[in-house]
Formats: C-alpha cells, structure tokens, sequence
C-alpha cells in the first residue's frame, strides 16, 4: 500500500508525518495477519491521509474522518481532532470517566481505526463495496472492529474500550436504540453523529458476542455461519439467523 498525503499545507504534511509513518508500520503486522487467517487477498492500493475537514466535507459527507472503498483508505492521523469528535459524541451527557478516556484517546486506539478499515478488505466479507449493503452491515461493521481490537489491543485496552461502548449503549438506549440492528445502513448514516455511532457500538457489542459466548471465541465458526445465512438465501434477518440478543 502506498502511503498518500492530501492536505492543504505542507506544514500539515510535515506535522503528521512522524504518526502516519507509526501507524503505518503498525498496520504492517495486522495486514499480515489478515493475509495468513483471515482471507485478504487484494489490499486497497493505499492510504490517503487527509485532514478531518477534507475526509468530512470534500472526500465525504459523513462526519467520521475514516472510512474505505475498493481502492483507497481515507483517514485522518490527528489525534486531537479525533478526541474532540468523541467527545462531541457524548452530546454533553455526564460521563465523567467516559470523557476522561476520550481525551487521552491513544495512538493504540487509532490504529485500531485504521485497522478497522483494512478490515472491511477481507473477502471473507460477502459484499462488495459498490453493493448496497442494507441487511448485514451491522455484522461488516462490528467484526471490523472486533478483529483488530481482539488482536492489536491489550486485555486491558481491549476491556476498556469494550467498557465505555457498552456503557453508551445504555446511555443513549432511549434516544437511539428504537430500531434493528439490521436497519443498520440504511438510514444511519443521515442521523446526527452519536446515532451513527450507536449502531456502531451495537454492532461491535452483538458481534462480541456471537463469538464469545455463542463460539467460544472461535471467530472462523462465525464467519462460517455468516457464509451459512447468505448461501440460504438470507431468508431470515442476520439478527434472528445468530439470535443476536444486543440487536
């Protein structure tokens, strides 16, 4: 992959180098991985680094700074942007130790986005980027989240971000949560920014544990009953064919 930089200023260029270059290296290992187990066969051909308001307004309308298609990764490396959107997220809800956790937002939790995004390359994924990807988005979206944190983050990490999204979940249950899971896609991403996000801790949330408590932690068995609910049809909503509890 190559690494491509879009921003406005060479100063902008020149700050994020030193993260851009950390994370990438880290990305390394993970896309190794993903190689040998779990079925990425074609990589995007880069990573477009690029600041929150380009990936936002000029790249995409979606207010997150981080997303994929079949070609390139977009992504923001500022860190400090990335901490401020969420924390804007809390929608100014006291969650002391939430808020605490945001604002040291790591360089390991970034990753994580980025990972995230690689993720979604996987051909153990049965939808293709230009399909209208309506009725199992929430289990793309929560896998690529759950893979890279299961393998990049420590037990500690992994549990204190596991932590605070289950914690939203019920913070914004009542405001957000009056829809299936398996809605996911098709109108969220015109909802504010917490109601996208919602779904996306639902999803992370409900995949952990389909693979944790349903499969022993055997995240091939899941996948494989995934490939199971497409092969018949997808007759049932992916939420009913696993018995999802979370959606």
């Amino acid at each position: 992959m190559k690494q491509i930089y879009a921003f406005e200023t060479i100063e902008e260029i020149t700050s994020f180098k030193k993260i851009t270059d950390e994370l990438y290296s880290k990305l390394e290992a993970y896309k190794k991985l993903l190689e040998d187990e779990y079925a990425l066969t074609e990589e995007p051909k880069g990573i477009l680094w690029t600041s929150e308001e380009l990936a936002t307004s000029v790249f995409s309308g979606v207010p997150i700074p981080a997303f994929t298609d079949k070609n390139l990764i977009y992504m923001s490396p500022d860190i400090n942007k990335w901490r401020r959107l969420f924390i804007c997220q809390l929608e100014g809800v006291s969650v002391p130790d939430i808020h605490k956790f945001y604002e040291s937002y790591s360089i390991n939790q970034l990753l994580i986005i980025l990972a995230h995004e690689l993720t979604h390359h996987s051909d153990l994924f049965l939808d293709e980027f230009d399909d209208e990807r309506t009725d199992s988005i929430w289990f793309e979206e929560g896998m690529c989240f759950y893979l890279p944190r299961k393998i990049l983050l420590s037990k500690g990490e992994f549990a204190e971000i596991t932590a605070v999204e289950s914690e939203l979940v019920k913070v914004f249950k009542e405001k957000y949560g009056n829809h299936s899971l398996d809605d996911f896609g098709r109108s969220s991403y015109k909802g504010t920014l917490t109601s996208i996000m919602y779904d996306y801790w639902r999803s992370y949330l409900t995949v952990k544990e389909l693979v944790e408590d349903k499969a022993s932690g055997d995240i091939i068995t899941i996948f494989e009953k995934y490939h199971q609910w497409h092969k018949q049809g997808r007759t049932l909503p992916l939420t009913q064919f696993f018995h999802a509890e979370f959606a």
